[in-house]
């Protein structure tokens, strides 16, 4: 693996979650791994867990650490090929990555798509730009269509804490004010078709993810039907495929209530509307996991930064 842009870039995912949960459960110091390497991590996009979670790794390894909030801290980069740049962008892609690519081992980046343009955004600019000017490892913090790191946390988590052999795991769309990027969903979308469980996604109508991506998975629209004997609801708010980042009122409420869950576990990426997406009655009880999906960041950026820099495919 030369770089993370997406779950799939883990060729045998089952031992990517069994080794990443050894180091969560080793007591021994792995500050060797990685000592005295650099991470530099990028972002476009404000960040909590992704930020700190992947510094807490980057510490656990050994390492140093530097952060650069993109739009605030530097100069405007261009992405574009053959741009004239007399306008309010000061710096090419081309140079700021092989320049960033000297002063670290690793580099993290984070951007969000625009959600104007399908088109542009599953083309990915950001990230890919850095895959092909760096000269040292990339990983994705989140990209306009994927967040890599999440859904292997998700995949830990569910494992840890789900002991059933084959859980019915059901991925159910919640209204939210703002339009949101399709990232998480896409990504535990391709880690449940990879792991043995009974997946279902169920989403009002307009809501429907990518269909290169979920075809073969499926799908209800009834949420309190597809969640009936769920062993785990992962809850998540996208906006539409069609119109691309439009926002269509559901006519019956799709938030996440005790009475839908009934006794499944409860898992959601944070940050979190409360009484939104989710009422307080299950985000506070017991069968909520959303506490243990942020620890398991750390530990699922440290598999990925260790095996990226000490890692053999």
């Amino acid at each position: 693996m030369n770089n993370y842009k997406s779950i799939d870039d883990i060729a045998d995912l089952d031992l990517a979650v069994n080794e990443a949960l050894t180091f969560k459960q080793t007591q021994t110091s792995l500050t060797h791994l990685a000592k005295d390497m650099v991470l530099c991590m990028l972002f476009f996009n404000s960040s909590l867990r992704t930020r700190l979670s992947t510094q807490a790794a980057a510490f656990k390894l050994g390492m140093q650490v530097m952060v650069l909030n993109v739009d605030s801290d530097s100069w405007k980069l261009e992405f574009e090929d053959g741009t004239v740049m007399n306008m309010d962008k000061a710096e090419h892609i081309k140079e700021a990555v092989q320049v960033v690519s000297q002063y670290a081992d690793i580099i993290g980046v984070r951007a969000f798509p625009e959600l104007i343009s399908r088109q542009s955004d599953e083309a990915e600019p950001v990230i890919k730009a850095f895959v092909k000017y760096a000269t040292v490892p990339v990983f994705s913090l989140e990209s306009a269509t994927e967040h890599p790191l999440q859904a292997l946390t998700d995949v830990m988590t569910i494992k840890e804490f789900v002991p059933k052999k084959k859980p019915k795991v059901v991925l159910s769309w919640a209204p939210h004010p703002r339009k949101l990027p399709h990232a998480v969903a896409n990504s535990f979308v391709k880690a449940m078709k990879r792991v043995d469980c009974e997946f279902v996604i169920t989403h009002p109508e307009g809501y429907h993810l990518n269909p290169e991506l979920t075809k073969d998975v499926m799908i209800n629209t009834d949420q309190k039907q597809a969640m009936q004997g769920a062993d785990v609801v992962y809850t998540k708010n996208w906006s539409c495929y069609e119109p691309y980042g439009g926002i269509v009122m559901p006519k019956e409420d799709w938030m996440i209530t005790s009475e839908k869950i009934g006794t499944a576990k409860f898992m959601h990426c944070l940050p979190v509307r409360r009484n939104v997406v989710v009422a307080d009655e299950v985000l506070d009880s017991s069968n909520s996991l959303v506490i243990e999906q942020a620890n398991n960041r750390t530990y699922a950026a440290l598999w990925v930064i260790n095996k990226l820099l000490n890692g053999k495919d």
